[in-house]
């Protein structure tokens, strides 16, 4: 063989294997590109959990009482019927409070927690909770160059420690910062956009990982008031808003009697004493949270914007007579039944507070409370019952509304030359052709919550039917 051919032949090898290496990276670009929509991931997750007092315990993970925490223990909370936690993490008491430079050994121990709920193919979110109020304590212009700083300097480190996690990783920039007004908001807006930036400049996956950003003092009414706008972000549709719900706070949390108020022992529909009379509720009932709960969906959810209700929950009391302890179980029950069931029919996420020795046993998994994790559950449950079958002969289509995806079922898929879904305005926004169609599909699981048209074209006709994907 000539030296010509040989030259010829190395080039072309090299100018192949050159190929095939941009073409690998590209690929591995690509899969790390796009992780799903926020409100992909939102119609994904059911009922969630926080692991409270925990991770984010000043002194250490099990110095507010909880235990190790363990495989058995997330599993136990999968078993459970929950595919979503919540980690509350300390970030500043594990750090250089000059440099905040966190600690390689802490950064270690909340991966191997996030891995046990990944392990489960659970969601798992991390944030950065309260911290001795490093950041929610100090929502204001005297600090704001420092808390942007810091904010800046943990979720770099944070983001790149987990830029490799798929969409079941997802962060949440703060807890419950206090905000009052408009000026405080606009500071905060600030933190959450520190917090977005940070975050997206590690690339990987963290350019499309969904965030979540907090209302002002995740309060409904402040938030609904307040918070107009959300922080600018490089990729579309990969936010959620976070808001907590403990209404009304004289049944939910007061553990004591005030000069503004007394404790609520008794809640909701048929639940009120007739001679323990002055611990029955007076405000912040049935009515009053769906009106609340439906205010986020208005302002939010309605726009495509997933909400999650961070933290909810009621604490039991233990009563003595002549306070009736079966009805207060009750009330509890009830509220926690009744709270599920509102929050998810309006598209939202619930994550209840749970601590230690609450209804998870953290030592060994095992339920403290079966009755509030039936409650928690039927309330889910609850959602589903009822809602509407659209049906039109050999096809049929449920549930009306829904929040992940809507299914289609047809006895007779070969008379059916395509399904089109077709939004508000008449724009084709999912098509299913004839050779794709079989006698169950599951549609719109990419779409953000709005009404939309499913349109089925058989050989016969075309039949159109609305849904509301919530």
């Amino acid at each position: 063989m000539s030296t010509f051919s040989t030259s010829f032949i190395l080039r072309k090898k090299r100018r192949v294997f050159f190929l095939l290496t941009v073409f690998c990276l590209l690929l591995s670009v690509s899969t790390k590109a796009q992780l799903p929509t926020a409100q992909h991931i939102a119609g994904k997750m059911k009922i969630g959990l926080n692991l409270g007092n925990t991770l984010e315990a000043i002194g250490g993970e099990t110095a507010w009482g909880a235990a190790v925490t363990s495989q058995r223990l997330i599993d136990s909370i999968k078993s459970a019927g929950f595919n979503t936690i919540r980690l509350p993490v300390a970030w500043f008491t594990h750090s250089d409070t000059v440099t905040s430079v966190i600690h390689t050994a802490w950064l270690a121990r909340v991966k191997q927690v996030v891995d046990y709920c990944i392990k489960d193919s659970m969601y798992v979110i991390i944030n950065a909770h309260w911290d001795n109020g490093w950041l929610e304590n100090r929502v204001n212009a005297a600090n704001k160059a420092t808390v942007n700083k810091r904010q800046q300097a943990y979720w770099t480190q944070i983001a790149n420690y987990f830029k490799d996690y798929d969409e079941h990783l997802l962060f949440a920039g703060a807890n419950e910062p206090n905000v009052e007004n408009a000026t405080g908001m606009s500071v905060l807006l600030s933190y959450h956009q520190t917090f977005v930036d940070a975050v997206r400049a590690t690339g990987g996956n963290n350019s499309s990982r969904t965030l979540i950003v907090q209302g002002p003092s995740t309060d409904i009414d402040k938030t609904n008031k307040l918070m107009n706008t959300m922080p600018v972000d490089q990729i579309g549709n990969r936010l959620m808003l976070e808001v907590h719900y403990y209404t009304p706070w004289n049944f939910c949390g007061m553990n004591g009697d005030q000069s503004w108020g007394k404790m609520f022992y008794y809640w909701g529909k048929g639940n009120h004493s007739t001679t323990d009379v002055t611990r029955n509720a007076t405000w912040g009932e049935e009515s009053e949270m769906d009106r609340l709960l439906g205010l986020m969906k208005t302002k939010f959810v309605d726009k495509g914007i997933p909400v999650i209700i961070g933290e909810y929950g009621a604490f039991r009391r233990k009563l003595s007579p002549p306070s009736d302890q079966a009805l207060h179980n009750a009330s509890i029950a009830y509220y926690h039944r009744y709270f599920t069931k509102s929050a998810m029919s309006k598209g939202m996420i619930t994550f209840l507070w749970d601590t230690p020795g609450g209804m998870m046993n953290r030592s060994n998994g095992a339920i403290n409370d079966p009755v509030l994790l039936n409650a928690i559950r039927q309330g889910a449950k609850d959602v589903t019952t009822g809602i509407a079958v659209l049906k039109d002969n050999a096809i049929e289509l449920y549930p009306n509304p829904f929040r992940s995806t809507i299914t289609l079922k047809v006895t007779n898929p070969d008379e059916i030359n395509r399904i089109s879904v077709f939004n508000r305005i008449g724009h084709q926004v999912e098509v299913v052709e004839n050779s794709a169609v079989t006698s169950s599909l599951d549609l719109c699981s990419l779409l953000k919550p709005d009404m939309y048209i499913v349109q089925v074209n058989e050989k016969k006709g075309t039949k159109s039917f609305k849904v509301l994907k919530h």
